[in-house]
């Protein structure tokens, strides 16, 4: 197994930096964004396809679902339904069995190259984009109310894909892609920047990522070699702080 300690840039030293430990993968074709869905102790998968997918831990398709939009490229679990994305500022809720909810809306603040969605504990749809390259979070019906230039963060997150946040800390995890520094970027929940470490010893080009916060486990999307690599996941957290209980897990169990 490879262990990895990232580099922290905290101002106090942290009780515990982030560490990842592999500990599997597998093939699987094209993925560009993940989340975790407890209901069915499975990832959702968006391949920029008109089609998203919900395989099990080890990769087994269970059910597909579609979508008005024309592809699917960003993906995330909001309450008891998925909320989709087009890449393009177009996002879409449907149903876990891929019915509509609602027509299609656009995110406010004009052409956005969304690579990855998240729902953070208040409810705010936060997305990573990468042309412009942005952190933006926005209200549950698409009203701009933050946003972060990741250019001018020390190191720059020039190519931000996926996007996963920690329930239990509000740690936002940010995966940069090959064309970036193929690196994660770790933030605290208001976007200050806690620690980035490269992730090529593991992967080439990651492009989605997702938090089973209930077992401490890591999934990374790698588009080069088309795998996902599995990681037990330990957040940074300050000087003084206990160890997390485990958040939720699997409701199928």
């Amino acid at each position: 197994m490879r262990t990895t300690a990232l580099l922290i840039f905290a101002v106090s030293t942290p009780a515990t930096a982030l560490q990842l430990r592999e500990t599997g993968r597998y093939e699987l074709n094209q993925p560009a964004s993940l989340d975790y869905d407890p209901t069915f102790c499975g990832l959702w998968i968006a391949n920029e396809g008109p089609e998203a997918v919900l395989v099990t831990l080890q990769g087994d398709e269970l059910r597909r679902i579609s979508s008005d939009l024309f592809r699917i490229k960003a993906i995330a679990i909001e309450g008891d339904h998925l909320l989709l994305g087009d890449g393009l500022g177009s996002l879409q809720r449907v149903t876990t069995e891929g019915v509509t909810l609602a027509a299609p809306f656009e995110l406010e603040g004009g052409f956005a190259d969304t690579e990855g969605i998240a729902i953070n504990a208040q409810g705010q749809i936060v997305t990573v984009e990468d042309d412009p390259e942005r952190l933006s979070w926005f209200t549950s019906e698409g009203v701009l109310t933050a946003r972060l230039d990741t250019m001018k963060l020390s190191p720059p997150l020039s190519e931000p894909q996926g996007i996963a946040i920690d329930p239990r800390t509000g740690h936002m995890l940010i995966v940069d892609d090959w064309e970036g520094s193929n690196s994660l970027y770790e933030f605290t929940a208001d976007g200050r920047l806690l620690a980035q470490q490269s992730l090529l010893e593991f992967g080439v080009d990651p492009e989605g990522i997702a938090i089973r916060p209930g077992s401490n486990q890591l999934f990374v999307a790698f588009d080069g070699g088309a795998k996902i690599v599995t990681f037990d996941y330990t957040p940074t957290l300050p000087a003084g702080s206990p160890p997390l209980p485990p958040g939720g897990d699997c409701m199928m169990f």
